[in-house]
């Protein structure tokens, strides 16, 4: 039979029966929809996160105690405490490391803050006067803390955006006192909003001086009296120095502590493509998840569509000995029925296609909460989502197309 007169044969069958095949068509439609939306809010996701870093500044080096393994990290020689603040001056040092810029190392704790009757719960890091300019965080209001706040060890703090609205809501927070671990501290900037939620958002963190929080905020020291640091950040020169000044670092450090040759690291030196690396690779899995989530709608609607030609072919059964009996071969018949289940589930694709798209654009840009979502739809998510409908469609409408071309035409025709 001519492939034209099959598809215009298989129109007419399901424009026959409109009710039917819109609610057939319903399933396909809700879980491509599914699938387009989740995979632009997860992409938008993934988008998000990695700008965030990357507004940090691409020429940052993090140095972490402990030695990298591929299963993520150990902590070297038996103890986490490898990084004092001695070694962050030490890098400091351009005559030793003269392809570093910066450095601002800090410790982190999490304390619960109190003003007043409000309190919340942030993390509190120790830091120097070059962690903002290091991190590349402006202030909203207020200062930043000062190489005289470090070295006098003075108990005033920089809050965070989220921080701040919690305690004081409209109120100006600036010369306001707050308590930390039972001691008061006076603050003296906020930090400028940058968005996000979870883990290491800077809007939920505060800043003291460094030397505060390890003397008045249970600071910890190696057995040989020395500060020690949760994290050492490390500016090179530009993108181009990145490589050397990680040599050098890394030398300098394995001097430092005393590494022999064959020895591993006790520390780890990254940078921002490697998180930025690491985050794609675990969003990723997220996005697939969410897409292997909303498929399941998919084969579920794959199912009903199985359903529905089955009974068509109950239905049918006359028409299709008279098929027969005029000379439609069995191939024919198959070919009319596959048709029909690929159209339906094809033409819920391109429906659900719209759908999901409509629902991205509407989710873009909104603030649910504290988080603005951000969608990015890309055109490949679309094409998978139809090839995956039609190909669905196809395979739960081969066995109702293979029972209706094994009917016997005799059968069939006395079918009433």
């Amino acid at each position: 039979m001519n492939p034209l007169l099959i598809l215009n044969t298989a129109l007419s069958s399901i424009g026959t029966n409109k009710l039917r095949a819109g609610l057939t068509l319903l399933g396909i439609v809700i879980g491509v929809a599914a699938v387009v939306s989740l995979m632009a809010i997860g992409r938008g996701a993934q988008e998000t996160v990695t700008s965030r870093i990357t507004a940090l500044g691409t020429n940052l080096l993090f140095v972490r105690p402990g030695a990298a393994t591929e299963g993520g990290f150990v902590f070297g020689q038996g103890t986490a405490q490898t990084l004092t603040l001695k070694d962050a001056l030490a890098i400091d040092d351009r005559v030793f490391a003269p392809d570093v810029v910066a450095v601002a190392p800090e410790t982190s704790t999490g304390l619960q803050i109190v003003a007043g009757s409000q309190n919340t719960f942030a993390t509190t890091l120790g830091v120097t006067s070059a962690w903002l300019g290091v991190r590349n965080i402006e202030l909203s209001a207020g200062r930043p803390i000062t190489p005289a706040d470090v070295a006098n060890e003075l108990q005033v703090v920089v809050l965070g955006w989220n921080v701040a609205e919690r305690l004081f809501e409209s109120e100006n927070p600036i010369g306001q006192a707050v308590r930390l671990d039972g001691r008061r501290f006076m603050v003296i900037g906020v930090m400028e909003r940058r968005g996000g939620t979870g883990f290491g958002n800077i809007d939920d963190q505060i800043l003291v001086p460094l030397t505060t929080a390890h003397f008045r905020l249970n600071g910890s020291r190696t057995p040989q009296g020395d500060i020690t640091v949760n994290t050492i950040n490390v500016q090179a020169a530009g993108t181009d120095s990145l490589d050397a000044a990680r040599a050098q670092v890394e030398n300098l450090l394995r001097l430092r502590h005393r590494i022999d040759l064959n020895d591993d690291d006790d520390f780890t030196v990254t940078n921002q493509q490697d998180t930025i690396d690491t985050l794609e690779s675990t969003t990723d899995t997220f996005v697939v998840f969410l897409a292997a989530v909303a498929g399941i709608s998919l084969v579920v609607g794959g199912i009903g569509i199985m359903n529905i030609m089955l009974v068509s072919v109950t239905e049918r059964t006359r028409e299709i000995g008279v098929r027969r009996a005029v000379g439609a071969k069995r191939r024919d018949i198959l070919m009319q029925f596959v048709t029909e289940a690929t159209l339906l589930s094809a033409a819920g694709g391109l429906v659900g296609i719209a759908l999901g798209s409509a629902v991205a654009r509407a989710i873009d840009g909104r603030t649910f909460g504290s988080e603005t979502f951000q969608t990015v739809l890309n055109a490949d998510v679309a094409i998978y989502a139809l090839a995956v409908s039609a190909a669905i469609g196809l395979f739960f409408g081969i066995y109702p197309a293979a029972r209706a071309a094994r009917l016997d035409p005799i059968e069939a025709l006395r079918q009433v």
